[in-house]
C-alpha cells in the first residue's frame, strides 16, 4: 500500500473529491484510493473511521489525516515543491490562493442549482436566481487571471496548478449544463477539459454504476 491514501466519494458526483484527486496526481506522489458510495445507508459512520467529519475527501499520510480539499492541496504543495502546485512568484501565489479560497467557500447558487454530474447532459437547466451572477464572477476570475498572470501557458497562472484544479469541477458543470461562455473563458474551459488527469477522472465517473437520484436531474 502507498504511504498516501485518498478517501473519496462517487467520482460522478463528488466535486471536492475530484479536487483532492487531481492535486495528488499533479503532485506526482503515489497514492491509493478508497471510494465510498455517498448514497448508501450508514456511509457517514464508515467514513468517520477515516475522516473526523464523516465527509470526503480525506487524505491519510502515515499517521496524519487531512480532511479538507484546500488543506490537502496546501499539504501536497509543501511535500512536493517541485510540482509547481502554486505559482512561483509571491504576488501570483497570493492571487492564486485568493481565487482558490473564493471557490472553496463561495458560489452557493451554482452548487445548489447545477449539481456536479459528469454523466448527464442538461442544457439550459439550472439557471435559477443567483446562478448567472456566480457564472459572471467565475468568468471574471478566469479572464483576469489569464490576462494578468497567464503568460507561459494556457492555464490561469500559465502552468497547471491548484487554481485550475479547484475550478476544474466548475468547468465540468458548465459542460454539463452547456453554459455559454465568451472567447477567453471558453478557450480556458476547453483547455481544462482536455487535460489528461481530468479526462481520466471523467472516464472513471462515466463507468461508475452508482446512481444518486438527488443529483440525476
Amino acid at each position: 500500500m502507498s504511504e498516501y491514501v485518498l478517501y473519496h466519494g462517487n467520482k460522478n458526483y463528488s466535486s471536492w473529491s475530484m479536487r483532492a484527486w487531481l492535486a495528488l496526481r499533479a503532485s506526482g506522489v503515489e497514492f491509493d484510493e478508497v471510494a465510498f458510495h455517498l448514497g448508501e445507508s450508514g456511509v457517514r459512520d464508515r467514513i468517520r473511521r477515516h475522516s473526523p467529519t464523516g465527509r470526503v475527501p480525506a487524505l491519510r499520510h502515515h499517521d496524519l489525516t487531512i480532511w479538507d480539499s484546500l488543506a490537502i492541496g496546501e499539504y501536497l504543495a509543501e511535500r512536493a515543491p517541485g510540482a509547481g502546485l502554486w505559482p512561483a512568484r509571491r504576488e501570483s501565489r497570493a492571487v492564486a490562493r485568493s481565487v482558490c479560497a473564493e471557490m472553496h467557500s463561495g458560489f452557493q447558487a451554482l452548487r445548489r442549482h447545477m449539481p456536479f454530474n459528469v454523466r448527464r447532459s442538461s442544457p439550459g437547466k439550472g439557471r435559477a436566481e443567483g446562478v448567472l451572477d456566480d457564472i459572471e464572477r467565475i468568468c471574471q476570475i478566469w479572464d483576469d487571471c489569464r490576462r494578468t498572470y497567464g503568460d507561459g501557458g494556457p492555464f490561469l497562472f500559465g502552468q497547471y496548478g491548484l487554481p485550475d484544479i479547484f475550478f476544474a469541477p466548475v468547468v465540468a458543470r458548465f459542460n454539463t449544463y452547456e453554459v455559454e461562455l465568451h472567447d477567453l473563458s471558453r478557450s480556458y474551459a476547453s483547455t481544462i477539459l482536455q487535460h489528461p488527469d481530468i479526462t481520466e477522472w471523467f472516464e472513471a465517473a462515466s463507468a461508475e454504476e452508482w446512481v444518486e437520484p438527488e443529483y440525476d436531474l
